[in-house]
C-alpha cells in the first residue's frame, strides 16, 4: 500500500498575497481617482482651453473687392470667389503616407510638398495652392488628408482683358492693387478684413461658424469716365496702325471737352491682366502718362495764339519763309518746302518751322514760355494714375536765340500724350483749362480761363484748314463732320544726346465736331517704319477712332455749320509739310 504525501503552506502566505493584490488594486484606483480629480477639477479650465485652441480658431474673413465699371455701367473689373488649399504642417508631417495622393491632386511633386513642409514646419499655416476654382479645392479637401483644408478668397477678373489693361492695372495674389486704377484707388476698392471664430474637426476642416469676432466690410464700387465702346474702338484702330507701320508702340487719349473726363486711353503693345505671366514691366507701363516726347509742330497753334493775343500780328500778317531755310546764328531751321511768302494763317496751315520761328522771335521768349505753361506743358495733369510724368518746360533766366526759336515749334520741351490732349482741350473749349480725370463726372466741370476766347476761335478755324486739302492732315478728315487739329513729326532723342536721324514719332491731335467740340483726341505713333509723317501715320488712326466716337454718341454732323470767322489770305500753294 502506497502512502500519499500532502504539501502544505502556512495560511499566512496566502493572506499576505491577497493583501498585496488588494493593495495594488487600491493604489491603482487611488491613482485613477486622483488623476480624474486633477483632470476634471484642478486642470479642467486649462485642458478645456487647450482643446478649444486645437478646435476653435479665429480666422480672417476676406472682403470682396469692389467692382470697377465704366460710365455706362459695363463691368471692367470684378472679384470672383476662389479657394486656397492650405495645410497645418505638424499634422500633415504625421500623414506622410498621404503625400503622394496630395501631390498628385495639387499638381506638385512629393519632393515639393516635403520641401514646403520642411520650410514651414514650425508654423501653424501654409498655403499649398492659391486661386483654385471652388470645385477643385473641394475635391482636394474631400481626399480626407489630415491637416489639409480650404479657405475662401477672391481673385480679380478683367472682362475686357488687354483693352483696359493699362488704365485698370492689376492686383497681386492677395487682391491688393499693384498698378493703374487698382493701385490708385486701392483703399476705396479693397474693403476691410474681418475675423470669425470657427470650429474645426481633427483634420483641420471648418465644420461650424461659431461667432463673428470682427465684421468684414466689402470694398466699394468705382465708376470710371471710360466709355468701353470707344476704348474698344481706339485699341483696335491703334493696334492696326502699329501693325501696318511696324511701329515700336503707339498711344491714344480721348477727353471730353466739357468735363476733362478720359473717355479712352490705350497703348500698344498691351498685356492681358488675367494672365500673370504676361505682366512684364515693358508691357504694363502706361505710356500715355509715363512716356514723354517732344511735341513738335503740335505746339505751333499756341505759339501763334500768343502772337495774335499780343496785338502785333493778325491772320493776314505776311511772313517770308524763303528759301525754306533760316539761320539763327549758326543753327539752321528748315521747312519741308520753300513756301515763299505766307500769311500768319498759312504758316500754321502749312506747318512752316521758319515762319513760326520768325513770328515767335518778334516777341519775348518769356511770353512763349508763359503761354505753354498756361495750357499745361511742364506740369502733371493730376490724372488719378501712378507714375505720371510732368514733362519738361524749362524756364531760363537768359534764353539763347536758338532755344527761343526751336521752342516755338515744339523742340526743347517734352510732353506726354495726356498732357497734349489736355492742351488741345483748351483750344476746343474756347480757352478753358480743366483738370483731367478718370472718375465719372455727372455734369460740366468748371475750369480756369487761360486763353482769350476770340483768339482760340481764330486758331481753331486755322486748325480746320490743316485738315483740308490745302493742309498737312487731309487724312484726318471725317465725312459729314468738321475736324480741327494739327500734325507733328519729330526726331527721337538719342540716348547719347542729340537726335536720331532715322527714328521718328508721328503725332496728330485734334477735336470734333469743330462747330461745337465734344471730343479731343491725341494719337502718338512711336518709330513707324517707312512712312513717318504725322499726317500719313497718326492722322488716319485719329479719323477712324473719332468717327466711331461721334457715331457711338450720336453727335449730329456739322459739315454745313459756318464758323463765323473769315480768313483773307492769298498766297501761292505749297506742298503739305509735316
Amino acid at each position: 500500500m502506497k502512502s500519499t504525501r500532502h504539501s502544505t503552506r502556512p495560511n499566512g502566505f496566502y493572506r499576505a498575497r491577497q493583501w498585496m493584490v488588494l493593495a495594488l488594486v487600491g493604489l491603482g484606483m487611488a491613482v485613477l481617482t486622483g488623476r480624474a480629480f486633477q483632470v476634471q477639477i484642478l486642470d479642467s479650465s486649462r485642458l478645456q482651453s487647450e482643446g478649444a485652441a486645437r478646435q476653435l480658431r479665429s480666422i480672417a474673413v476676406t472682403p470682396a473687392r469692389g467692382r470697377i465699371i465704366d460710365r455706362n455701367g459695363d463691368v471692367l473689373a470684378v472679384s470672383t470667389p476662389l479657394d486656397a488649399v492650405w495645410a497645418h504642417p505638424p499634422t500633415l508631417f504625421q500623414a506622410a503616407g498621404d503625400w503622394p495622393r496630395l501631390a498628385d491632386a495639387l499638381g506638385m511633386s512629393i519632393n515639393q510638398v516635403g520641401s514646403l513642409l520642411d520650410r514651414y514646419q514650425d508654423r501653424e499655416f501654409v498655403y499649398l495652392r492659391r486661386h483654385l476654382p471652388p470645385a477643385e479645392a473641394t475635391r482636394i479637401e474631400d481626399l480626407g488628408i489630415p491637416g489639409v483644408a480650404s479657405l475662401r478668397e477672391y481673385g480679380r477678373y478683367y472682362p475686357a482683358g488687354p483693352i483696359t489693361s493699362h488704365v485698370l492695372g492689376f492686383t497681386d495674389v492677395d487682391d491688393r492693387g499693384q498698378e493703374g486704377i487698382e493701385r490708385a484707388f486701392d483703399n476705396h476698392l479693397a474693403g476691410i478684413e474681418g475675423r470669425k471664430r470657427v470650429l474645426r474637426d481633427r483634420k483641420g476642416r471648418v465644420v461650424e461658424d461659431i461667432e463673428s469676432v470682427q465684421p468684414v466690410y466689402h470694398g466699394h464700387d468705382l465708376k470710371l469716365s471710360l466709355d468701353l465702346r470707344i476704348q474698344v474702338s481706339a485699341q483696335r484702330h491703334l493696334a492696326q496702325t502699329a501693325r501696318e507701320t511696324h511701329a515700336a508702340g503707339a498711344s491714344a487719349v480721348m477727353l471730353d471737352v466739357q468735363t476733362g473726363e478720359v473717355l479712352a486711353m490705350v497703348n500698344v503693345p498691351d498685356f492681358n491682366p488675367n494672365n500673370r505671366t504676361d505682366r512684364t514691366g515693358e508691357r504694363f507701363r502706361n505710356r500715355s502718362v509715363t512716356d514723354v516726347f517732344e511735341p513738335g509742330s503740335t505746339v505751333k497753334p499756341f505759339t501763334l495764339s500768343m502772337a495774335l493775343a499780343s496785338g502785333r500780328f493778325s491772320l493776314e500778317t505776311p511772313v517770308s519763309t524763303s528759301p525754306g531755310i533760316h539761320y539763327v546764328g549758326r543753327h539752321p531751321i528748315r521747312d519741308v518746302h520753300d513756301y515763299g511768302e505766307l500769311t500768319l494763317s498759312r504758316v500754321l496751315i502749312k506747318s512752316s518751322n521758319v515762319g513760326t520761328a520768325k513770328i515767335a522771335m518778334e516777341l519775348a521768349p518769356e511770353e512763349l514760355h508763359g503761354v505753354l505753361a498756361k495750357v499745361g506743358f511742364g506740369q502733371t495733369t493730376g490724372i488719378e494714375l501712378p507714375g505720371e510724368q510732368g514733362g519738361r518746360l524749362l524756364k531760363r533766366d537768359r534764353w539763347r536765340p536758338i532755344e527761343h526759336a526751336t521752342l516755338s515749334f515744339g523742340y526743347g520741351l517734352s510732353s506726354t500724350p495726356v498732357q497734349l490732349a489736355r492742351a488741345y482741350s483748351v483750344l476746343a473749349s474756347g480757352g478753358i483749362l480743366r483738370p483731367v480725370t478718370l472718375k465719372h463726372q455727372s455734369g460740366p466741370v468748371n475750369g480756369q480761363r487761360v486763353l482769350p476766347e476770340h483768339i482760340t476761335r481764330q486758331i481753331n478755324v486755322l486748325l480746320e484748314k490743316v485738315v483740308s486739302a490745302e493742309g498737312t492732315a487731309r487724312r484726318a478728315a471725317i465725312p459729314a463732320y468738321r475736324v480741327a487739329g494739327k500734325t507733328g513729326t519729330v526726331h527721337k532723342i538719342s540716348p547719347e544726346g542729340g537726335y536720331e536721324e532715322s527714328r521718328y514719332q508721328a503725332l496728330f491731335v485734334g477735336f470734333a465736331p469743330a462747330s461745337a467740340p465734344r471730343f479731343v483726341l491725341a494719337v502718338m505713333v512711336d518709330e513707324p517704319q517707312g512712312r513717318h509723317f504725322g499726317g500719313e501715320v497718326a492722322a488716319p488712326a485719329f479719323a477712324r477712332i473719332m468717327a466711331d466716337a461721334l457715331r457711338i454718341h450720336g453727335v449730329r454732323p456739322d459739315a454745313g455749320v459756318d464758323s463765323g470767322v473769315t480768313i483773307v489770305a492769298h498766297t501761292r500753294q505749297g506742298a503739305p509739310g509735316a
